[in-house]
């Protein structure tokens, strides 16, 4: 249930919107003066959003707007107000406020932009995926830290090796072609024999899949690879076929 602040001097219009919105479900308290509301607005908790009538008594309404914005900056907040002249909504939305409604309002309407507001802010509140992480199976790449971490075991990558892990990943179940991949993570100015991919690819194995229970890179024979969850994955086929390794087995530069 999303709790409300009705700031309103006027009883009357208190009265008939506290009932409005307690039928549509809402918690509703009340405040008639400016001094008042802006004490329930900073001290007491868990407000959703405020209605605020500009006209109070102790306390107008912008005053209470903007020193509730010095310590609260994205609390929803409705003014209410008679003054219709474009410089007054004007100031009062230059003050943050998120919307105005002049008097007399259509009650409807009221709680159409009430949903719209607290609607925006259940999705804003909603947790975000982290663009800096890509997770695969027990797989987990941290694009800012270049930290890899499968089955809570760190992974030491070359920068070649880290960035063809990244790639396979943003482009699971799809099959990338040894060109597609010289492109992407060598680059278009790459000259030299497209094997180097499988060369790659055959590190990345022995440190991302060989020590742990499921295979993720698998071979598309005559195209190229895909990364692939399947735990129950058999035993990768050899993939030792045209692939050359440096001499004294290095890792290519």
């Amino acid at each position: 249930m999303s709790r409300i602040l009705l700031i309103e001097d006027e009883e009357r219009i208190a009265r008939v919107l506290q009932l409005e919105l307690e039928h549509e479900g809402y918690e509703v308290h009340t405040r008639a003066d400016g001094r008042s509301g802006l004490n329930a607005a900073l001290n007491e908790p868990d407000w959703e959003l405020i209605l605020l009538d500009v006209m109070l008594p102790e306390l107008s309404g912008l005053e209470v707007l903007r020193r509730i914005r010095q310590v609260n900056a994205t609390l929803p907040i409705i003014l209410l107000t008679a003054r219709d002249a474009v410089p007054d909504r004007v100031s009062g939305l230059d003050q943050g406020a998120n919307d105005y409604v002049t008097k007399p309002f259509a009650t409807i309407e009221l709680l159409a932009r009430i949903r719209s507001l607290l609607r925006q802010r259940s999705l804003q509140d909603q947790p975000t995926e982290q663009p800096h992480l890509l997770k695969v199976d027990n797989l987990t790449m941290d694009l800012k830290s270049r930290a890899v971490i499968r089955e809570g075991t760190p992974i030491e990558l070359t920068p070649t090796e880290f960035d063809l892990l990244r790639f396979l990943i943003q482009h699971q179940d799809e099959v990338m072609s040894r060109e597609q991949i010289i492109s992407e993570v060598w680059g278009y100015d790459f000259v030299g024999d497209t094997n180097v991919v499988d060369v790659y690819i055959r590190y990345l194995r022995q440190k991302v899949d060989k020590p742990f229970s499921s295979k993720l890179i698998q071979t598309i024979r005559g195209i190229g690879y895909l990364l692939k969850v399947e735990p129950s994955s058999s035993k990768e086929a050899d993939d030792s076929a045209g692939e050359s390794v440096p001499k004294d087995g290095q890792t290519p530069s």
